[in-house]
């Protein structure tokens, strides 16, 4: 499971962000869901971005950047 490999405060981040946005971001997914593999975890952070405010757009965003796969490969600009 991926969710083993991520830092344990990450975790914990993403998990507090589900339940912060689970009844206006992700009201179509299970009550006790949480994510449990990275593909999991970017789809979450997809939906509470595209769902939410603002601020959840802002906090999922930064998460997801941490997390993304693309995140890592050096710019094109570069």
């Amino acid at each position: 499971m991926i969710m083993n490999l991520i830092d344990k405060n990450l975790r914990k981040q993403i998990n507090h962000l589900v339940d912060t946005y689970r009844d206006r971001c992700l009201w179509f997914l299970r009550a006790d869901y949480y994510p449990n593999d990275l593909q999991d975890v970017l789809r979450t952070l997809d939906y509470i971005r595209r769902y939410g405010d603002r601020e959840a757009f802002r906090k999922a965003g930064e998460l997801y950047q941490w997390l993304s796969p693309d995140s890592s490969k050096p710019s094109a600009a570069l």
